[in-house]
């Protein structure tokens, strides 16, 4: 990897449940959630994965923020289920 270029983020992609959540939530809130969220598409093992499922779950107890995503087998695409700030 070249020094001008960061790591590959994954695309990521949010679905219904998680975006009706994220239209509930107030600009700081919204805020809090973007930091994570580009977190968890630069580094998609952050999450701790869930027993039996192909869920992660990424908690920032720091800006109490928690979502719920699942990876793309090529690590392209990092889809969001759950979102909780």
């Amino acid at each position: 990897m070249s020094p001008e270029h960061g790591p590959r983020r994954s695309q990521v992609v949010m679905v219904e449940p998680a975006l009706s959540q994220l239209a509930k939530l107030t600009a700081a809130e919204t805020h809090r959630l973007d930091r994570a969220i580009v977190a968890i598409s630069v580094n998609p093992e952050l999450g701790t994965p869930v027993p039996d499922t192909l869920l992660r779950d990424y908690v920032d107890d720091v800006d109490g923020v928690r979502v719920i995503y699942y990876v793309t087998a090529l690590r392209l695409i990092t889809i969001v289920a759950y979102v909780e700030a």
